[in-house]
């Protein structure tokens, strides 16, 4: 009896920890955040694109302080939630910056991004502050 009570609380655990691990994020993602829309893009070879008002930042290749610059992104899915960190590197120095964040899927295609901005720390958890729902759109 003790060992069926015990699968019937860990077996939801772990079905909830792969199911948050086995979604895709490479895609166009579409997040609203005060009335404002812009979108994140994540390909598969490990480039992160922000858009927003008609703005670009990151890829490849892009534009940043007039030094020319690309944006990875690294994923943990190993933690709860999942930490993915930003990767901005200037070409020409190799001088590399990180913004640090959280992610969670709420289903394949919608997820909650957190990010701690201005050189913050990592959030541990989402608030109003800190994250935005985003939805794929491609």
């Amino acid at each position: 009896m003790k060992k069926l009570l015990l699968l019937v609380f860990i077996l939801p655990l772990m079905s909830f920890n792969l199911l948050n691990t086995d979604f895709d994020l490479v895609g166009k993602w579409k997040g609203y955040d005060n009335g404002d829309i812009g979108y994140a893009i994540f390909d598969k070879e490990g480039y992160a694109t922000f858009e927003s008002n008609g703005e670009s930042m990151g890829g490849k290749e892009f534009m940043m302080d007039d030094e020319k610059a690309q944006m990875t992104y690294i994923l943990n899915k190993e933690t709860q939630p999942m930490e993915i960190d930003f990767v901005i590197t200037l070409l020409e120095s190799g001088d590399t910056q990180r913004l640090f964040g959280i992610i969670q899927f709420e289903n394949k295609d919608k997820l909650r991004l957190g990010v701690g901005f201005d050189g913050s720390d990592r959030p541990t958890e989402f608030d109003e502050e800190n994250s935005i729902y985003f939805e794929r759109i491609k």
